[in-house]
Order: structure tokens, then sequence, then C-alpha cells
């Protein structure tokens, strides 16, 4: 049973271009199938998620990361009443305008941008991968996804204006999205802060002591680990601590979105969409909690000794291979030589540069500028 302020497919506002129902899926879940068909989303197994270069069957990369990102979002969106069709597409989608090498990768396209009067944004680049990019149908260009999915894509994890982007007016961009889409961000957070820790530990640049000492919600759920199971490995000790954070913080965002429903009132989805700020929300203490946690990350995992060479050259790449295609755009595939006629030069060489995957980026810049390094 769905709530009464949650996304009703029978409502959906449609796609750009109409098309018939289809006899035993309905709209959403037919966009869930064809964001999962998208070559954009088969090419987020080859994107990185924390580590660029080390190598590991076991460390989550971009792909990996999202069906963990689903999983929980569906859980959530099912216990809240929300439309879990909905919640479980934008969850597959959210990532899928990440540029290669994860963060490093994005902050150095989004400098390589700026130098010619333009920005890198991941959930643009995700609605123009979904509204153009995608090649799969002869009545259209795109996904042609339903309003719902594409105003979830570039506002479920901020707000943006219409004023500074007039281009997404269409978007409501004067109201909140539905609880189905402001749930995806902190699914994401979930999902990535427990994950890092997971893969950290993996790859030995995090060790139980640290976390233990600066993530004070691990420690205790250690602490209960070490009570239950005093013979246990420490990685099954690990497992255990880490399963139970993971756990606190679903149960906590689940439960403190539900009790600010109620205490705002809201009985329908214009409600949710008129509300002054996002309803979905951790409590404060499980907020604080999650800061620790991903504080920790930047300074340990994500900025670490062991990952900055990594990082640095990642950066080097992206940049340096934008600069070629800025200089010698007869280089670029035809395809994009053709937009280049009809776009900015940089926005066309971003464009190339965000669809590629970590190998095939590397393998562009040993063909262009050599060593690769």
């Amino acid at each position: 049973m769905l709530a009464d302020y949650a996304v009703r497919v029978e409502r959906t506002r449609g796609r750009r271009h109409p098309e018939p129902p289809h006899p035993y899926r309905n709209e959403f879940q037919r966009d869930r199938d064809r964001v999962i068909h998208a070559r954009s989303f088969r090419r987020l197994e080859n994107k990185t998620q924390v580590f660029t270069a080390r190598v590991s069957d076991h460390f989550r990369n971009r792909l990996t990361h999202t069906i963990e990102v689903a999983q929980i979002s569906r859980t959530i969106a099912e216990q809240l009443g929300l439309n879990v069709d909905l919640a479980e597409t934008l969850a597959l989608v959210h990532d899928i305008g990440h540029p290669p090498f994860g963060h490093a990768g994005e902050k150095a396209l989004d400098a390589a941008m700026r130098k010619h009067g333009l920005f890198f944004d991941h959930n643009l680049h995700a609605l123009r991968i979904v509204e153009d990019f995608e090649l799969r149908y002869a009545a259209f260009r795109g996904l042609n996804l339903t309003f719902e999915v594409r105003e979830g894509i570039i506002k479920h994890s901020r707000d943006y204006s219409a004023e500074q982007h007039p281009e997404l007016s269409e978007y409501l961009l004067d109201q909140k999205p539905p609880l189905e889409a402001q749930l995806i961000d902190l699914t994401d957070e979930i999902a990535y802060n427990t994950a890092d820790l997971d893969d950290g530990y993996e790859a030995e640049v995090l060790t139980v002591a640290q976390i233990r000492e600066n993530v004070p919600a691990f420690e205790r759920a250690y602490q209960v680990a070490e009570t239950r199971y005093p013979q246990a490995i420490e990685k099954l000790k690990f497992n255990e601590a880490l399963k139970r954070f993971f756990n606190q913080l679903v149960t906590d965002l689940m439960n403190h979105t539900r009790e600010r429903v109620a205490k705002a009132g809201v009985k329908t989805l214009d409600d949710v969409r008129s509300h002054p700020e996002r309803l979905a929300a951790f409590s404060p203490a499980m907020d604080a909690e999650r800061r620790r946690a991903k504080e920790f990350l930047y300074a340990n995992l994500y900025y670490s000794p062991e990952l900055r060479a990594d990082k640095e050259r990642a950066e080097v790449v992206v940049g340096e291979l934008f600069e070629f295609w800025m200089s010698h755009p007869e280089e670029l595939p035809r395809s994009y030589q053709a937009k280049a006629k009809e776009e900015p030069l940089a926005r066309i060489v971003c464009d190339y540069v965000a669809g590629m995957t970590d190998g095939f980026i590397a393998e562009q810049h040993g063909k262009f500028l050599g060593d690769r390094g």
C-alpha cells in the first residue's frame, strides 16, 4: 500500500515523447529497465569508486556501489510506503553521469571546464546522457524517461535555481522533489560511508584500531561484536560491527523521516513538494555520527598518502587529455566533431571525457600523449 504522499505511477507527468503503455510493466519499471540496459550504466563497472590504481576483485566500483544504493533505497522506500519502483530507478541512475577516476576525475574535469567559462556537474551530465547520448530507439534520442525520473536525476542531491539554470525550468525548481528522490542522496551516503570503511580495511589503508578510535558509532558496534563473538577473528568482528553500524544508519533514516513527515502534517505529494525543507533526514544524533565517519574517511582514506599519487595522476590524465582535444578537435570521434558545430567545443570534449571508463581514458592518454605512467 502506498502512502498518500508517495508518487503514483498512474499520475506520472509522462514522457517527452508519448508512448503506448506496456502490457505488463508500469512506467517506472520501464524506466528502471531502460537504465539497466543503457551503455552508460554498463560502463559504471569500469569506473572508480575509491581506488583508481589498486586492483582487487573485491573493491567496489561505480556499478556495485550503485547496486548497493538501490538495495538500501528499495528497503527504506517500502517501509515508508513510497513508490519502490521510482526509488529503485533513481538509485540505479544516480551515478550515471560520473566521469572516470571518481572524485579526482570530476574535480579535474570541472577545473578544465572552468578555464573555458563553463563547469561540470555530474547530475546535469546524467540528464544529458538520458536525454541525448543514449541511442537505442528509432523514434527518439535518449531513453525517453518519465518526468519523475528526470526530475529526480537533477534534484536528488541538491536544489537548482531557475535564475541560474533556466534550462531546467520545467523541473519545478521552486518545489522540493518527492520523498523517493530525497532518499537517494542519503542512501548513497549510507552505502559509501560503510562500504568505503570496508574497502579501506580490505586494502590495508585503514586499520580496525584507527576506525574504532575515530568513528564512535563503529566503536560501540565493535564492542558488541567482541562481547558476542570473543573467539572470532578480527575480520569477522569488523564485519559484525560494520553491519551493525549500517543497520543503525538505515533504521534511523527510515524512522526519523517518518517522524518528520508526521510532525510536518504532510498528507499528500503536494505537501512534500511545498514543504520549505527536505523531509528525508537522519536524526541530529545519527547525522553527527555520519559526519564523523565521513570526516574520518576524507582524512584517512580519500586524501591518504597511499592514494594521493593515484589521484594526482588521475587529475593529470583528465586535464592533459581535455586540453589535447581542445587543441586537436580533429582527433575526436566523428560524431563528437559533428556535435561541436552545434555546441561549444569545451562542452563536447567534456561529454566525451566524462563518458570514458578508467581503462579507456588511460589508453587514450597513452595513445595521444605518450607514456601512461
